[in-house]
């Protein structure tokens, strides 16, 4: 059975006039949409809604697409209360149906958010010209409240955004922040591990994050004690002038040379040596 929320709420979304309603949108005066942040990190796209609070959709640099919506609220939920996400045609629309998108829960001193799915889902209705509204009932006075995305000047932002994402690095920190690299028996790397690297000091460079670096160079027994020494302390200073000219301070970089010590295979096979011959890379927050 349907509770009276639920018939309040639907009730209230099957309409645009929303009579005895507290709404909550841009007029067509003061609708903004805004690129609040493009980076090959982070991209940011922001909407205000005057005297509530704001929309941001955000993505991130990682392997997998990814899209976050919070509707952030000038006045926190004080206790948990259950939404309804309608697709709300604009007035200029008459005749165009509302359709329910999703439920969700807001939870007390939480602003409220949507994973990947459904974020996406708001952003298909704005570019189509639809205003994602959600609907509750207030906490305090228990009076019905709706909130509305605007989708006029969406278009323009929406594309820049979408360009933003477009140039996200396919990696994020955790897929750099512990890496091993390998290197020949002359201490020069391999191609697989001066691609990743390069992928790391792209990542560093445009961090905002400061950090330490942590450099672990070891070697395989092919030569005596004193040569492997030399020839990883030797790669370890290369590594970090490599790093400092990519504009990483060097009080954040530590690198350490171990020589043909700490082996992680035996050295009977080239395949093995090869095992031995590493620079372990870790990059901590500071």
């Amino acid at each position: 059975m349907m509770t009276r929320l639920a018939a309040l709420l639907l009730t209230m979304a099957a309409t645009t006039s929303n009579a005895g309603i507290r709404q909550y949108q841009a007029e067509l005066d003061n609708s903004q949409w805004q690129l609040s942040e493009s980076s090959p990190l982070q991209c940011v796209l922001r909407h205000q809604i005057p005297g509530y609070g704001s929309a941001e959709f955000v993505s991130h640099a990682s392997k997998l697409l990814n899209m976050q919506f919070t509707l952030h609220m000038l006045r926190k939920p004080d206790s948990k209360t259950e939404v309804k996400l309608q697709s709300v045609p604009p007035s200029w629309r008459p005749g165009v149906p509302s359709q329910p998108l999703t439920e969700l829960t807001f939870y007390r001193q939480f602003d409220g958010e949507l994973e990947k799915d459904d974020a996406w889902l708001i952003l298909s209705e704005l570019e189509r010209g639809m205003q994602p509204t959600f609907y509750y009932q207030d906490w305090q006075d228990k009076q019905a409240v709706s909130v509305a995305l605007s989708s006029v000047n969406f278009a323009h932002s929406y594309n820049q955004f979408s360009q933003c994402l477009n140039s996200l690095l396919p990696y994020n920190f955790d897929d750099i922040s512990f890496t091993v690299l390998h290197h020949d028996k002359y201490g020069e790397l391999t191609r697989e591990s001066v691609e990743q690297l390069d992928r790391i000091i792209t990542f560093l460079s445009l961090d905002p994050r400061s950090e330490i670096i942590l450099l672990d160079v070891y070697t395989d027994s092919y030569g005596t004690d004193k040569t492997n020494m030399a020839l990883t302390r030797q790669q370890a200073q290369k590594l970090k002038e490599d790093l400092i000219s990519n504009g990483i301070n060097e009080q954040r970089i530590t690198s350490q040379a171990h020589g043909e010590k700490r082996h992680v295979a035996d050295n009977r096979s080239d395949q093995e040596r090869q095992r031995n011959r590493r620079v372990v890379l870790r990059i901590e927050p500071f």
